[in-house]
């Protein structure tokens, strides 16, 4: 796409969004969605409210998403729904890959029209993409923050998101109706939608929380910062930033930038010792193997077998003496007795992880918290896992790896932020008070 066909895409697509605003009592400057651990699945899921009348909704998160989609085939009812007809506006935002007409024996319904645009929805849990996600609009409510207190509900009347079929929910949580795409490179993100329509930063936040309670939540935070946790602190403040890289894949589906996030993982570091390491297969290559890539989808980080196998041997060596290691606990092969391990205020005493990142003083910090998960009354596993398919990145970060860290992403200035565990700082994702 030329310069000049981009920027006029890029006012169209203003155009459009500042017409999409409903009407609230302020324009907010920070919205948020509370964040749960669902028990089963290990997924990040939060709730949203759409349609008319609003309802509602599950939503696993996407963190490389393009876009927001929902089962459209069960139990869709709305008055505002309004599916995006062929070569609109709304189709060229959306990166419309089709257009073409759906009927079914009792006529049309949502996620089935005549004249209607289609693009690519995907679900990773399950690994599986579907090319007929019809292009749609409606209603969309999420919650603002006003400061130290909860603002008014922010809701766009045209909020572009796609419909999928109920098969595509399967391996999602109970009750998950979809999922919401955060990825980069897309106009019709949430974070972006919401950013374009209340005019604020294109940044958003991911704080996942460890605590298993059912009524406390993480967070993630969407716009302009702080980042406010309990006894006062602005997670902001000590960010540690890494440059987003972007990867272009060659799919006969997708012709664009991949909306996942890549950063580069320059070596890794136990008790500050190097890992002996291939570091070409810490660079992210032309076909998209290699490199490190950030998923939410994934609930432990997965590492390339050489890389996982120098891992777990670097920790074992570095593990105190008298920690006795115990039968290895599926997917896990590392396991301990924790009965022999010191708890601190950074989770289980263990060696220190430090993926380095583009420059050798930029570190984030994995400690017993991220590094050691539960799996019974006594016994801990070192949570990475092999990677079994032959291709694809060298290291996957998961949820586990970021739970009670702040991670900012800032797509207008490509950068992704760390603070490292909130535990330095005697707060975690749980303690922001707002979802």
């Amino acid at each position: 796409m030329s310069s000049s066909s981009y920027c006029l895409l890029h006012f169209c697509f203003l155009l459009i969004i500042s017409t999409c605003i409903a009407q609230t009592t302020s324009r907010p400057k920070t919205l948020f969605l509370a964040v749960k651990k669902d028990p089963s699945t290990l997924q990040y899921i939060t709730e949203i409210h759409q349609r008319t009348p609003l309802v509602p909704l599950k939503l696993a998160i996407h963190l490389g998403g393009e876009s927001l989609w929902v089962d459209c085939e069960q139990d869709y009812e709305s008055s505002t729904y309004k599916p995006a007809r062929c070569n609109s506006r709304q189709c060229n935002l959306a990166r419309s890959t089709a257009c073409g007409s759906c009927h079914t024996g009792t006529g049309t319904r949502p996620g089935c029209n005549s004249n209607a645009c289609y693009n690519v929805v995907e679900n990773p849990v399950i690994d599986t993409i579907y090319t007929g996600g019809e292009i749609a609009k409606d209603v969309l409510s999420v919650g603002s923050v006003n400061g130290t207190f909860l603002g008014p509900v922010a809701t766009m009347s045209r909020f572009i998101f796609s419909c999928a079929p109920s098969y595509l929910t399967r391996s999602l949580g109970k009750d998950v109706k979809g999922m919401i795409g955060f990825g980069q490179q897309s106009p019709v993100s949430l974070a972006t939608q919401f950013a374009s329509a209340f005019r604020f930063s294109r940044t958003f936040a991911i704080c996942l929380s460890s605590t298993k309670e059912l009524d406390v939540n993480g967070i993630i935070y969407i716009g302009q910062s702080p980042y406010l946790f309990s006894p006062g602190y602005d997670a902001s403040r000590d960010l540690i930033y890494t440059p987003i890289i972007t990867y272009s894949p060659s799919s006969i589906y997708i012709n664009r930038p991949s909306s996942e996030y890549y950063i580069q993982v320059s070596s890794i570091k136990i008790n500050g010792k190097a890992l002996p390491l291939n570091k070409t297969l810490l660079s992210l290559d032309k076909n998209g193997n290699g490199g490190t890539r950030i998923s939410t989808t994934l609930p432990y980080t997965v590492l390339e077998t050489s890389i996982y196998n120098a891992v777990i041997k670097a920790f074992v060596k570095e593990m105190p003496k008298e920690v006795r290691s115990v039968p290895a606990v599926q997917p896990f092969t590392t396991c301990f007795n924790s009965r022999d391990v010191g708890m601190s205020r950074l989770g289980y005493s263990a060696p220190e992880i430090n993926f380095v990142l583009h420059k050798q003083n930029v570190h984030w910090k994995i400690t017993g918290a991220n590094s050691l998960v539960e799996v019974s009354g006594d016994v801990i596993c070192l949570a990475f896992v092999e990677r079994r398919q032959e291709s694809g990145q060298s290291v996957i970060v998961g949820g586990f790896q970021m739970q009670d860290n702040l991670i900012e992403f800032d797509l207008s200035k490509k950068r992704i932020g760390f603070s490292n565990s909130l535990f330095f700082r005697q707060t975690m994702c749980s303690n922001q008070g707002f979802a």
